[in-house]
C-alpha cells in the first residue's frame, strides 16, 4: 500500500504508552503498534529508499542494562535512512533528521582533520550557513567543554572540532496532515534540503 500518513491512533498509542509504559499495556494494544504505527512507518520508509537510500526501522524495545530508566518500550518510532537520514513519530509530532549522531573514533579522527583543513572547513562552514538561512538548525552532540588533543583552542573553526556528533533537526508538531501523504513531501524536503550536510560527511568522515 501507499504511504498515507498516521491515523490518530497512531498518537494516541503513544500517549496511552507514555502514561503506562508496562507490558500490559503493550500486549494490549499491539495491534495498534503494528497496524496503525508500524505498518505507515514501513510504507512510508520503503518510498524513501527510492531516493534516500536503505532504510532500517528500530525495534520498539529499550534497552535497558545500563540506563537507570527501566520502562521498556520507546515513545516514539523511529527509522534511519540510507545512513545519515532519520525520522521519528511520537505523541509530540514528526521529527526528521540527518547527518551522524555519534561518529567512531575513526570517523571523528577524519571529521576533525576535515574542519581543520582550511578548504573543506571553510565548505562545512557554508554548508552550515546555508541550512541556517533555509531555517534547519545544526547541532553538535557530545559536545567537549575544551578544544581535542592536538589542536588549538583559538581555532577558527573551534565551536566545529569539539562535536563529537554533527546534525540538522526539524521537529513539527501534532497537525492534521500528519494523517496525510503530506509526511512524505516534507521530510523530503527536509532531506534534500539537508543532502549538503550528508554530502560533506559522506565523502569527509565515511564509514566506521
Amino acid at each position: 500500500m501507499a504511504f498515507s500518513g498516521w491515523p490518530d491512533e497512531a498518537l494516541e498509542f503513544y500517549e496511552g504508552l507514555a502514561a503506562d509504559n508496562t507490558r500490559t499495556y503493550w500486549t494490549r494494544h499491539k495491534a495498534v503498534y503494528q497496524e496503525m504505527v508500524l505498518a505507515p512507518m514501513t510504507e512510508l520508509a520503503e518510498e524513501l529508499a527510492a531516493e534516500f537510500g536503505e532504510p532500517k526501522i528500530f525495534r520498539p524495545y529499550r534497552d535497558i542494562r545500563f540506563s537507570s530508566d527501566k520502562t521498556p518500550y520507546k515513545t516514539h518510532i523511529g527509522a534511519t535512512v540510507g545512513g545519515t537520514g532519520y525520522v521519528q513519530l511520537s505523541a509530540d509530532g514528526l521529527g526528521a533528521g540527518a547527518g551522524m549522531w555519534q561518529m567512531e573514533p575513526g570517523q571523528l579522527g577524519r571529521y576533525r582533520a576535515a574542519v581543520a583543513d582550511d578548504k573543506t572547513g571553510a565548505e562545512l562552514e557554508r554548508v552550515v550557513a546555508g541550512l541556517e538561512r533555509a531555517g534547519v538548525a545544526t547541532h553538535g552532540h557530545g559536545v567537549l567543554k575544551s578544544a581535542p588533543r592536538g589542536y588549538p583552542a583559538d581555532h577558527p573553526r573551534i565551536g566545529l572540532l569539539r562535536y563529537k556528533g554533527l546534525t540538522a533537526w526539524m521537529q513539527w508538531p501534532v497537525e492534521p496532515w500528519l494523517e496525510t501523504a503530506a509526511v512524505k513531501d516534507r521530510v523530503v524536503s527536509f532531506f534534500r534540503t539537508t543532502a549538503p550536510l550528508c554530502g560533506w560527511l559522506t565523502e569527509n568522515v565515511g564509514r566506521a
